[in-house]
């Protein structure tokens, strides 16, 4: 359930109240693809780094070691023994990527296994099920994510396929939600807007799902290509019709300043690889702006990250180290440079979380947007 508690002009302000634990958003949601961040983090990791929600693929996991596997042994938070919120996508993203290897038809896609070439199918029943085993606390419907820019006539034909995908699901999870062997009876549903950089698409799509009363709703196929100003012109445009009183959640996205900006105009959730992506190479986000520890010039510094971080790396080791690890090819160094850009994310929606309840996101964002694009 979601509860708005105030707003400033579109950014909202509220809390997720769910069956492990309620989220305070807006929020960014940790990506754990096949149940761990990359980087060795562990769940007592993300709780040290104060991470709401675990984000976890539903097709790597159904693939390997198995969703009935992971049932069999109690559900992801058992497996992983993350006792916060976790949310599952669908698989239909993967669709999207392995698009050279699938065949979409009414009923699903038939695909093949990234790691042995196995010819999986997959529709709105089975990614159900697959989500259902693994008892999440969100399941994402399954949909198709068009590659941007796309035909208007097969763009308007995949909206309306997962449209009618989206219903599906909602059935389906309601019967497994029934079921005496549910992991989680009380697993969420959130639809996804679809219908590439077409304005009219977007609108009719999200006028068409929101009647269907979910828990929460994406706006999905943007970050993918598509100019930053078109993706949030999409989101403006989209915004009026998505429920205030349901999640909204921005899939992929992305940035801090993607971040400001999609709060800026009504987002609650976000979720992104990026801070661990590119954490593991190096790339670090700081209050002061974006580094690359790799730079000869920190070679013997021995001075924090960020001066002005508390986090566990920063409280305690320099840049000189952590960078000797990343050329030494150190597990060590991913871990701790992945540990620093996480706790840099869910800080920030902690300021911005703040700004909000004092009034001040306006010019909170105006001063941090620049900042925290800037490369030093």
């Amino acid at each position: 359930m979601y509860k708005l508690i105030k707003k400033e002009k579109n950014a909202r302000r509220g809390e997720f109240i769910t069956n492990k634990g309620t989220v305070q958003t807006p929020a960014f949601m940790n990506v754990a693809t096949v149940a761990a961040i990359k980087g060795a983090l562990s769940a007592e990791d993300l709780r040290a780094l104060d991470c709401q929600v675990m984000l976890s693929n539903t097709y790597h996991l159904h693939v390997r070691p198995g969703d009935g596997l992971i049932k069999e042994c109690g559900g992801l938070h058992k497996f992983t023994t993350w006792d916060g919120p976790i949310l599952t996508d669908s698989g239909g993203f993967q669709v999207f990527s392995l698009s050279s290897l699938r065949k979409i038809e009414e009923e699903g896609v038939t695909f093949a296994s990234h790691i042995d070439g196995k010819r999986i199918f997959m529709g709105p029943e089975e990614s159900m099920q697959i989500q259902s085993n693994l008892g999440s606390t969100i399941a994402m419907a399954f949909d198709e994510c068009v590659e941007n820019p796309a035909d208007y006539s097969y763009s308007k034909a995949s909206c309306e396929r997962t449209t009618r995908w989206l219903k599906r699901c909602k059935a389906k999870l309601a019967e497994l939600n029934k079921a005496e062997t549910a992991v989680n009876p009380e697993q969420m549903l959130f639809g996804i807007n679809q219908g590439c950089t077409y304005a009219d698409l977007r609108i009719e799509n999200m006028k068409q799902i929101a009647d269907l009363d979910l828990d929460g709703y994406a706006i999905g196929g943007l970050a993918v290509g598509e100019p930053t100003e078109i993706m949030y012109d999409i989101i403006e445009k989209v915004e009026p019709y998505m429920p205030d009183n349901k999640m909204r959640y921005l899939m992929g996205v992305g940035t801090p300043a993607n971040i400001l900006n999609g709060v800026e105009r009504g987002v609650d959730l976000f979720d992104c690889v990026m801070p661990s992506r590119n954490a593991r190479h190096g790339h670090l986000f700081t209050s002061r702006g974006i580094i690359n520890i790799n730079n000869k010039k920190y070679e013997k510094d021995m001075t924090p990250i960020d001066p002005e971080c508390g986090c566990p790396v920063c409280k305690r080791y320099g840049k000189a180290y952590i960078r000797h690890l990343l050329k030494a090819g150190e597990m060590l160094a991913m871990r701790l440079l992945v540990m620093h850009n996480l706790w840099f994310y869910n800080h920030l929606m902690i300021d911005i979380r703040n700004a909000l309840d004092y009034g001040s996101f306006e010019k909170f964002k105006r001063e941090k947007e620049e900042i925290y694009s800037t490369r030093i």
